[in-house]
């Protein structure tokens, strides 16, 4: 049986390009036994009775009439038709609009009208698919190919790739989207551990276009470069430059001083950067995004454990344009790291600093003087930081909307109270683990009208 299902495929795949209407199955990214494709599997004439695998399949476009149960009022008199058929087709596009690829998939089946609406271009900028158990590959192999039809090998409308969570994507998928897609602006891979650096390499290589890239979680992704042949051949085109200017490479563990040295020669043009718990980077590594990267808004260096003061000095050379940084739980950061960041960085926004054990009421001072802009300040689990430390905050940082002082032992209400009474925009307050009085709680609620409390009181409701 494994054998004959692969000969149909193969023979569905070479009958893809001779037909000039045809659209893939919902079971291209749904598995065939869920309850919900049961019904749509049965008015397939073409459809494959493999179970427990999701496979891509190719159908040509329903008839003006139907006969599918679930669907015969279309297939009633004018009179009565169903509501949805009398909308305008502005408007059906319109609602189709909101509907993730499969959903989208299943409209092209209902009837030739809904399959010319479900094709229409501007509904296909977006690819989105999620779920372990979708073949993902063979998805956006036949997705691509319907797409191409208009413009052959080449689909100009596409510019969003949302894959993320889909565990069974390989390099062969990425190297679809990046022969396909040379106008792709966003690419989201989140979760997908079985890619690897050569495929990545392909893709920023043949999408010069390609702003966004999220590859969190892909364990095998050391580095973003483009390939040797890109780099000789596109050099007028790229100018050895990537356009990426939002990289997330968050839990890429094997992530080193090198790769990101090599990111940072390539990608110039950065402004998001998250490499959280990128747990062998080095103050080292910053060095080098700071020599090539200057233009970095956001900058998470969070559980990098041996990140320091020194590379605190080398982020603070970015001056005025870091408007946020999370260093939490960088534990060998002190206050000589905090007062190179607000001494430099005057227009911070936001800085999540929790668990850095070595920061104390020195540090906040400073940067509460520095940073009158700080709208958000996460200095949790930093038992050294007092009331003093809060007062001083309390009389800069009058634009404070979110504070969170979790497990800080050494807070009292005082310090709770200083803050109410000078920051009346508060929205968020975390004092959870903190040894603060139903009085002190009740202040804040009085002074602060919007602002949500989370605390571990059992007598404050």
């Amino acid at each position: 049986m494994g054998a004959n299902n692969g000969k149909q495929y193969g023979s569905e795949d070479s009958d893809l390009s001779m037909r000039t209407l045809s659209t893939p199955s919902p079971a291209l990214i749904c598995p065939p036994n869920l309850p919900g494709f049961q019904n749509g599997k049965g008015s397939s004439t073409s459809s494959s009775s493999i179970t427990g695998e999701t496979v891509a399949m190719v159908h040509s476009p329903p008839p003006t009439r139907l006969t599918h149960p679930l669907i015969r009022l279309a297939s009633r008199p004018q009179k009565e038709q169903a509501s949805i058929e009398r909308l305008p087709d502005h408007s059906m596009v319109q609602i189709f609009s909101f509907l993730p690829t499969n959903q989208l998939c299943r409209c092209a089946r209902v009837c030739r009208r809904w399959y010319n609406l479900a094709w229409d271009p501007r509904l296909w900028r977006t690819i989105r698919l999620t779920g372990e158990t979708i073949n993902v590959d063979r998805a956006l192999k036949v997705l691509t190919r319907r797409l191409c039809q208009d413009t052959p090998n080449v689909c100009l409308m596409l510019e969003t790739v949302t894959v993320s969570g889909c565990r069974r994507l390989t390099d062969r998928g990425l190297y679809t989207i990046a022969q396909c897609c040379p106008e792709l602006r966003r690419l989201e891979v989140s979760g997908c551990y079985n890619i690897s650096n050569e495929a990545v390499f392909d893709v920023v290589s043949l999408c010069p276009n390609l702003e966004h890239l999220d590859v969190s979680g892909c364990s095998k992704v050391t580095c973003i470069s483009l390939t040797r042949e890109a780099s000789i051949k596109l050099s007028p085109l790229h100018g050895k430059q990537i356009s990426i200017r939002y990289l997330d490479m968050t839990d890429c563990f094997v992530l080193e001083d090198e790769g990101l040295h090599t990111i940072a020669a390539h990608c110039t043009q950065l402004t998001h950067l998250y490499l959280r718990r990128c747990v062998r980077l080095t103050d080292e590594g910053l060095r080098y995004l700071m020599i090539y990267c200057t233009s970095i808004k956001e900058l998470s260096v969070s559980d990098c454990r041996f990140v320091s003061d020194f590379g605190l000095r080398e982020i603070a050379k970015l001056e005025s344009r870091l408007r946020y940084l999370s260093i939490a739980h960088c534990g060998r950061v002190t206050d000589v790291g905090i007062r190179y960041v607000a001494k430099y960085c005057s227009k911070l926004r936001y800085l999540n600093a929790r668990g850095c054990e070595g920061i104390t009421d020195h540090g906040v001072e400073y940067l509460a003087k520095n940073c009158t802009k700080l709208k958000s300040l996460d200095i949790g689990k930093c038992p050294l930081v007092s009331d003093t430390g809060l007062e001083c905050l309390a009389l800069n940082c009058f634009n404070l909307k979110r504070l969170s002082l979790k497990s800080c032992e050494s807070i009292t209400g005082q310090g709770l109270q200083i803050v109410a009474a000078n920051c009346f925009d508060l929205q968020m307050l975390n004092v959870q683990d903190c040894e603060v009085s139903v009085e002190a709680l009740r202040f804040v609620k009085r002074h602060c009208k919007r602002c949500v409390i989370e605390h571990t009181n059992p007598a404050f409701f």
